[in-house]
């Protein structure tokens, strides 16, 4: 490294999983050789001009084709494209989108193969990776870390009033209210104050004051928006809700959603994607009250986009949806309903309470007028907190006057939702790739949680980098390079003076990594290796009270050993085809480690590794069974294979009934609901076809840290 020389190449040559696609490419050669004109009609935005450019160029072999421009995928928009070509390829789109694929290809490959290479030859594989925007992503996540632990809390009290408007002929006579001051960094002052009302039990309002303000409707949605909306809505992540975007745009129900536009044209005909719309039952009252305004305008964003408008529905009605898909289409459609809503009136009211010349503040805001909110629905979130009806002069009775000791709170970690916000602010990255990097980040071990830490690989990765080249995580730079990629957009720039450039930055880059590329490997080995213990330790061994319980890797998958083996042999099975990681808690009921187990498409589920805790307890009629079975008084045969019996097994989730034949044949079924919860707390339900009997359970007991370590490793690449 660094490598430079690169060409494109058919994806069936370099990715086995993509060899489908060759049929494609022999097909579209063969079209070639007799067609007379080439028309290129993939999406019209950066990464699709490329795909039209490499196909015409390597498969049709043409300099040039007709272009076709659309925002969805409906018969007449495409019909409407077609019959008005443009006569050439958007060739600053193909140029801007081709230096991105370079720029990327030279900063990610070099610099990632900089890291493996560095940490092999300290004596460890682990595949790492940085790039372009990769690195100052991580950068980001990892200094906001720093400012958490570096925070210093400092204590403040705050005084509450809680009294009850009794003569007020409001439904709701209850009063919270908190002192004027708000926030006591003296406690003496605090406590004076306390000490002067203790024991009063009437106040007074002294000022009512009402405020009425208007709600503009929301804007259209551009990519970056619909995902934050839902993730705060819906609590779909930013990566699945592009997904499931693209998935509807390609069935033809939404426009293109790799968008940064906010604002939806007239050309678009709205009474007719409405018309549409009425016909769907869910839509059919707001579609018909727009349909009746005399005036159709939509509260178009500042956010434009030269390519595509901002995302809306088409009137085509999706076929069977799934619940996230049905959450982002519902979304999509009452966002686009709600842009062309009436304002909302919303009024605050604020009352001073007197209490011994003591002032107190309660205040609460409710919906007057809902405007939008109505066609918005549920996707309207505002909090209604209505206050008595109360004017100058009332009395309160004081039920209770409380004193609460509170701290600073460090800052908030970024979310997935949040942090693509952070880097579309800081014009790191696109629209389209964005929450893909995000995904990077936690697969490499940067970074762990909803609510983003930083491993302790991310931070001695990224601390790593910054002293020994600063460049791979500069943040300017990058957005030098974006900037300059935009401008060959616009043809104010040619792909060479960027390229030339970033090649230049790069090979002075790379000479300082490699004189410093031991003590970078040494580095980055401790770092992986505190990484790992930290992210296989469960906590204090409930046996022997002494040794902690670490994860291991046996010939038999995954389990949890206490570290003073051999002296304490307790062990843990832990479920098969699910990645396993502390959940940093005990168990209520028990006082076991518990820890998160994460499958593909489910939501991850604490778990405690007690098999006989009481929280896995049956309920009366699966128990009844279960001693039945075990008395002998009842005897089950297995209806899968009908050679073998029912018999009773426990695993991590609890008791579940499984084949005498085992391995034979695996047939396993539930026994009742256990208390076990999802990481958001919700009660779940144990999945046994994926457990392991007891016999294995024991064959794992023989694994000892040697060997499970090793291979952890190899699984870990």
């Amino acid at each position: 490294f660094p490598v430079f020389d690169i060409e494109w190449k058919p994806v069936s040559e370099t990715n086995k999983n993509s060899a489908f696609t060759q049929k494609y490419l022999t097909t579209i050669k063969q079209l070639a050789k007799n067609a007379s004109s080439f028309v290129v009609a993939t999406d019209y935005d950066i990464e699709g001009e490329v795909i039209g450019l490499n196909v015409v160029r390597f498969a049709c072999k043409q300099k040039d084709a007709q272009r076709m421009k659309f925002s969805t995928l409906t018969n007449e928009d495409l019909v409407e494209a077609y019959e008005n070509l443009s006569k050439h390829l958007d060739w600053g789109q193909a140029n801007a989108g081709e230096t991105r694929h370079m720029l990327d290809w030279y900063w990610g490959i070099n610099t990632s193969r900089a890291l493996m290479s560095a940490i092999k030859k300290a004596g460890m594989f682990k595949i790492l990776s940085t790039g372009r925007v990769q690195g100052p992503a991580l950068k980001l996540i990892v200094d906001k870390e720093r400012e958490i632990k570096k925070f210093k809390p400092d204590p403040y009290w705050q005084i509450e009033l809680l009294g009850e408007a009794s003569k007020s002929k409001s439904a709701n006579k209850k009063i919270d209210a908190w002192h004027k001051e708000d926030k006591f960094w003296e406690k003496k002052k605090a406590d004076a104050i306390m000490k002067k009302i203790a024991g009063e039990k009437k106040a007074i309002i002294s000022a009512v004051e009402k405020n009425q303000f208007q709600q503009a409707p929301p804007v259209p949605f551009d990519l970056t928006s619909l995902q934050l909306e839902a993730s705060k809505t819906v609590r779909i992540s930013p990566k699945r809700t592009l997904e499931i975007a693209q998935e509807l745009y390609i069935g033809g129900n939404i426009s293109y959603p790799r968008t940064s536009s906010q604002q939806l044209s007239e050309k678009l005909g709205f009474k007719k994607i409405l018309n549409q719309l009425a016909k769907q039952k869910e839509y059919t009252k707001g579609a018909e009250f727009l349909l009746a305004k005399k005036i159709l305008q939509p509260n178009n964003g500042k956010k434009t986009d030269p390519a595509h408008p901002a995302i809306y529905p088409t009137g085509i009605a999706p076929k069977a949806l799934d619940p996230d898909k049905k959450n982002i289409y519902d979304l999509i459609v009452r966002r686009f309903l709600a842009t062309f809503g009436d304002a909302a009136t919303r009024e605050t009211v604020k009352l001073e309470i007197d209490c011994k010349k003591e002032m107190f503040i309660a205040k609460g805001t409710t919906t007057v007028n809902p405007g939008w909110h109505t066609l918005y629905g549920r996707f309207a979130m505002f909090k209604e907190e209505e206050l008595p009806k109360v004017e100058k002069g009332d009395v309160i009775d004081v039920e209770k006057i409380i004193l609460h000791d509170k701290e600073t709170q460090p800052p908030s970690r970024y979310t997935e939702a949040s942090i693509i916000k952070e880097l579309e602010k800081r014009n790191l990255g696109t629209k389209a790739t964005r929450s893909e990097i995000v995904d990077t980040l936690y697969h490499r071990g940067y970074i762990d949680g909803k609510s983003m830490e930083a491993t302790e690989l991310g931070i001695r990765t990224c601390e790593t980098l910054e002293k020994h080249c600063p460049k791979i995580i500069d943040e300017e730079l990058t957005r030098h390079f974006e900037l300059g990629m935009e401008e060959i957009r616009e043809d104010k720039k040619k792909p060479e003076e960027i390229i030339e450039e970033a090649k230049d930055i790069l090979n002075k880059t790379m000479d300082e990594f490699k004189l410093k590329e031991k003590e970078i490997g040494e580095e980055l080995k401790l770092a992986n290796i505190d990484t790992r213990d930290e992210m296989s330790n469960l906590g204090v061994c409930p046996a022997c009270k002494t040794g902690e319980l670490q994860i291991r890797r046996g010939k038999f998958g995954f389990f949890a050993a206490c570290n003073r083996y051999p002296e304490c042999k307790t062990t843990f099975s832990l479920p098969a085809n699910a990645l396993i990681k502390p959940a940093k808690k005990l168990c209520l009921e028990c006082n076991f480690p518990m820890v998160l187990v994460i499958k593909r498409s489910k939501r991850p589920q604490e778990v405690c590794l007690n098999r006989s805790c009481p929280g896995k307890k049956l309920d009366d009629a699966a128990q009844k069974l279960v001693d039945e079975l075990a008395s002998g008084d009842v005897e089950k045969k297995c209806p899968k294979c009908n050679l073998g019996k029912m018999v009773v097994r426990k695993s991590l989730y609890g008791a579940f009934l499984g084949c005498s034949t085992y391995p034979a044949c695996r047939f396993v079924k539930k026994l009742g609901n256990f208390n076990f919860r999802n990481k958001d707390g919700a009660n779940g339900e144990g999945e046994n076809r994926e457990q392991k009997n007891e016999e294995t359970a024991d064959k794992e007991k023989g694994n000892d840290d040697k060997d499970s370590g090793e291979e952890s490793d190899k699984s870990e690449s």
